[in-house]
């Protein structure tokens, strides 16, 4: 399972002061705590600090890579802040995100392929946010076609099939298991990601929820997380899910979790 931790992200209060205040050492320990639970990638999301946030894009890459050894996840709505993160990383990083909204490619395709990079691809274009996992398909349909077209390997390519409240529509889960299972079945050797917390949106004990989902959602197929490492109970349920869901090779990695 691909994990991106979530926590250096400028919303949250204790990084944005952190940030603020230049400590580094501050965001280098979230960082390694993170890398130590089992994160894949770090999230890096300076998007509050909107007119300085490629400066502080900048800082946050080059700081976090003095004591990681992942990758890092340039989280950014501002093509300027990801190109600037991308210039900042060492080796191989994650864009989030492309969509197949025109004008959103145009201006992300060329990073991916310039810096060969991975790329979170929402299933979402010009008609809007879909609504069925039908449209959320035909999205992801196009979006394969026209990032392979331009050379950017499949296993480069990580879906997020769009998590939306279940508190709006009870069948908003469903949608998202079936557009999993649709883009890994249709589409062998893309990954498919998504964050947990939309789902569980204005429901009480929402870390159950959340738990819950990501259960399902792995069986359905999802090889990706945006989540918190640092919660043990979403990576013990994690572990015993990739040993029940055959994705653990005599389940070594769940003895060795736990033994």
């Amino acid at each position: 399972m691909i994990i991106v931790g979530e926590l250096i992200n400028s919303t949250r209060k204790e990084i944005f002061n952190a940030i603020e205040n230049k400590n580094s050492d501050f965001i280098k320990e979230i960082a390694k705590k993170q890398e130590q639970a089992g994160a894949s990638f770090i999230d890096v999301n300076a998007g509050i600090f909107l007119e300085r946030e490629e400066e502080v894009i900048e800082w946050l890459v080059t700081e976090i890579q003095q004591v990681v050894s992942v990758p890092l996840c340039i989280d950014s709505p501002n093509p300027q802040a990801i190109e600037a993160g991308l210039r900042a990383h060492k080796g191989k990083a994650m864009i989030n995100s492309i969509t197949g909204e025109k004008a959103r490619f145009e201006k992300i395709a060329p990073f991916v392929t310039q810096y060969g990079a991975s790329v979170v691809a929402l299933c979402m274009d010009d008609k809007g946010m879909p609504e069925t996992s039908d449209d959320r398909l035909r999205v992801a349909d196009d979006l394969v076609n026209r990032l392979t077209e331009l050379g950017v390997p499949k296993e480069n390519i990580f879906f997020d099939p769009l998590v939306k409240p279940v508190s709006v529509n009870s069948l908003y889960g469903n949608e998202v298991l079936e557009t999993i299972r649709g883009i890994m079945t249709k589409h062998v050797g893309v990954h498919t990601i998504c964050g947990l917390s939309n789902v569980s949106f204005g429901l009480p004990n929402r870390k159950l929820l959340n738990q819950a989902f990501l259960v399902m959602a792995m069986a359905a197929g999802l090889d990706g997380a945006i989540l918190n490492p640092l919660d043990e109970r979403i990576m013990e349920l994690l572990k015993a899910t990739e040993a029940l869901n055959g994705r653990d090779e005599y389940c070594l990695g769940y003895v060795e979790t736990f033994g």
